[in-house]
């Protein structure tokens, strides 16, 4: 599932600071950056579901809302959308909380979908153990 807005019943799977060193030419926070955060925290809990190593094999997508600035803290939260055999499919919404000084704010700056594959000690797909629900 992707976020309308932070859930306020969960920690986020990865918070970061949008630092000048994480901007573009331009000055713009770099989309590579947040597609970076983004893997990280679809890893963590693929991680986690997944019960071992994984490896991303695919971004399903990948959509840019609204930018990020500099000084904004970026959350990312995550969610399964898919356990198959050997892969699994999570769900990434980043926001960002940021205040100019008057006014705090929270924006949706992005969503993903990344399919990532467990692998094992030979770095080849293995299965992913049965979730019990």
């Amino acid at each position: 599932m992707k976020f309308d807005a932070m859930p306020k019943d969960r920690e986020a799977t990865v918070r970061t600071l949008a630092m000048p060193k994480d901007t573009n030419g331009l000055g713009d926070i770099f989309g590579g950056w947040i597609m970076s955060h983004a893997d990280i925290a679809g890893a963590i809990l693929a991680f986690r579901r997944a019960g071992g190593r994984v490896v991303t094999v695919a971004v399903n997508e990948f959509v840019f809302v609204s930018p990020v600035y500099v000084g904004d803290v970026v959350s990312v939260y995550t969610d399964v959308a898919h356990v198959g055999t050997t892969s699994i499919a999570i769900d990434v919404t980043v926001f960002s909380q940021r205040n100019d000084g008057e006014h705090e704010s929270c924006v949706k700056v992005a969503t993903a979908q990344m399919t990532y594959v467990r692998v094992g000690a030979n770095r080849r797909p293995v299965p992913i153990a049965k979730h019990p629900e």
